[in-house]
């Protein structure tokens, strides 16, 4: 297995050169149905970041599963316990408040998120964010704050509910569903703000290898939605049990199993799982490569003229 320098290279990732912004660069994972790949995903974003030199912190926003926290003990300790060195985000676990006050216990909530995000947001320059697969305030909250905005999805019209209802037989969307409506929310929170725009992409995880009818039906779903709610299609990781096996190490398909000691080749499985997690690094359009630094300027640009009143040329009458 070559570097991860190699896997950047081969990616058109670049390494950190410089601050990217004055701010962290917020990502977040969401989606309010369990079970997507959220973590997985939050978790090999991480890594990457790491691995190309950037400052990065991550933030596990489920109180109850704690799924990233988990994944990065996991790490920290199959690293120590084998006197390895692996690359390690700085981790904040939130703990939800147990007020008798819904009230009290929200609010307590919400000035404990916001000092964990403006604590590390000056000194980072990425946060990853895991969320919750329910709705809760705190998970709204941190979509609005998302710079890029990751939705793992299962191939499945189980998944496809949270974004929008078809019909049974012509495949027609009929109405955007409740988590598309609090993405549309989020969004106008965050322009409304700072100006700010939230990237949003669907990542179409656990794909068979084996195109079927309802894949196709899916997918033709998946693209007839995109233009209406505003999102960017990207394919993340297959239906692969390298995936669920590298969590209790807490390794990823980024690290190289030969470096770490374990006795093992690399096998074709990881070789695709490393390639998958290529791919959706490259889609993600992150500001660490060319196209990433060309998307940000273009919305920088886009802002700057977003208030502009528009000029009409003569031909109007005042």
């Amino acid at each position: 297995m070559g570097s991860h320098a190699d896997f950047m290279a081969e990616n058109g990732l670049y390494p950190r050169t410089r601050n990217l912004q004055k701010g962290a660069h917020v990502i977040v994972c969401g989606n309010e149905k369990g079970g997507t790949g959220k973590t997985t995903t939050s978790m090999h974003i991480a890594v990457s970041l790491l691995k190309s030199g950037f400052k990065v912190a991550s933030i596990d926003l489920d109180s109850r599963q704690q799924s990233l926290t988990r994944y990065v003990q996991n790490r920290r300790a199959w690293a120590q316990s084998n006197n390895f060195v692996l690359e390690l985000p700085n981790h904040y676990r939130f703990d939800s408040s147990s007020l008798d006050s819904v009230i009290e216990s929200q609010s307590n909530d919400f000035s404990k998120f916001v000092r964990a995000v403006s604590e590390v947001e000056k000194e980072h320059d990425f946060v990853v964010i895991d969320t919750p697969g329910s709705d809760h305030f705190l998970m709204r909250l941190a979509h609005s704050m998302a710079d890029t905005l990751i939705t793992p999805l299962n191939d499945s019209f189980i998944d496809f509910d949270v974004l929008g209802r078809v019909d049974p037989d012509t495949h027609e969307i009929l109405e955007v569903s409740h988590y598309a409506v609090m993405v549309r929310e989020a969004r106008r929170q965050r322009r409304s703000t700072d100006d700010g725009l939230l990237d949003w992409v669907v990542v179409r995880n656990r794909l068979s290898p084996l195109a079927s009818r309802n894949q196709q039906n899916l997918l033709a779903c998946v693209h007839q939605l995109a233009p209406r709610l505003g999102f960017r299609i990207a394919d993340g990781i297959s239906e692969r049990m390298i995936f669920r096996e590298y969590f209790p190490k807490g390794l990823t398909a980024l690290d190289d199993l030969q470096a770490v000691n374990m006795g093992e080749r690399q096998t074709t499985s990881h070789a695709s799982a490393r390639a998958e997690i290529g791919r959706l690094l490259r889609a993600l359009r992150l500001p660490i490569n060319e196209d990433g630094r060309r998307r940000a300027e273009y919305r920088k640009m886009w802002l700057e003229n977003a208030n502009r009143e528009v000029e009409l040329p003569d031909i109007f009458a005042d």
